[in-house]
């Protein structure tokens, strides 16, 4: 199908298939393919275009969104994302609505889950009303790693501030049957979302802010594994965390 958010947006700027061709290093064929056949450009010469016309990448095509899953290894790897920002919110909302017997969230904030899924506490209270344990650490803003990592990120103290609005968010859970709450002040490696036998992990990397940074979904196939690995360094934190009390 064509490209019509291509075509309007040359259209308007006066741009023909040459003009933008030569501006961004292709074939003028390859503009024309782009815009009459809708295919999708790689996505560093996707980033050229969309700059050189003032738009957003993902505007013009949106499949650049879509995972890419790719086989390692590991039988345990169920797909890799380059970025958190590449990651539909649904991998991490059907993953957490599938559970039947634990959830584990480590983070320190990750205000992206209630922000792109509001209705995220009554999911967990509908697992939890099921019988599904839930633990979820969020990261403790008056710890000096929380503010390292601010300084790292060059986020200054926003990121403490994102760690008290999380808190905010899960703070209705508080004394909710199943359901446990606590903060954490540890060096934070990995933020872990953990539903039974799945896991999504997203990497840090120091000075990149998590949307920026990998994720990866792993699936439990046996002992000693990936995933034991990164649901023991949960346990860990988690031993450590603070029970957050509720307030009357």
């Amino acid at each position: 199908m064509p490209n019509e958010r291509l075509r309007a947006v040359m259209a308007d700027g006066g741009w023909t298939y040459s003009g933008l061709a030569e501006k961004v290093d292709v074939d003028p064929k390859s503009v024309e393919r782009w815009v009459n056949l809708g295919r999708t450009p790689r996505r560093g010469t996707a980033m050229r275009v969309a700059e050189t016309l003032g738009e957003d990448m993902h505007a013009l095509w949106p499949g650049l969104r879509r995972v890419r899953a790719e086989r390692a290894g590991s039988t345990e790897l169920v797909a890799l994302y380059a970025q958190r920002a590449d990651t539909p919110v649904s991998a991490f909302v059907d993953v957490l609505d599938q559970a039947r017997e634990r959830i584990d969230v480590l983070v320190y904030a990750a205000l992206f889950l209630h922000e792109t899924y509001p209705r995220l506490n009554d999911l967990l209270n509908k697992r939890a009303a099921e019988g599904c344990a839930i633990r979820i650490a969020v990261g403790d803003a008056g710890s000096e790693n929380v503010r390292a990592r601010g300084q790292e990120e060059k986020f200054g103290h926003g990121i403490e501030s994102r760690c008290r609005l999380a808190l905010m968010h899960y703070r209705p859970l508080i004394g909710v049957p199943g359901i446990d709450i606590r903060t954490h002040g540890t060096t934070l490696y990995n933020s872990l979302y953990r539903a039974d036998d799945h896991m999504l992990v997203n990497a840090h990397v120091w000075g990149v802010t998590a949307y920026g940074a990998p994720v990866w979904h792993l699936r439990r196939s046996g002992d000693g594994g990936m995933f034991d690995t990164y649901a023991e360094s949960f346990d860990a934190v988690w031993s450590t965390a603070t029970p957050v009390p509720h307030e009357r």
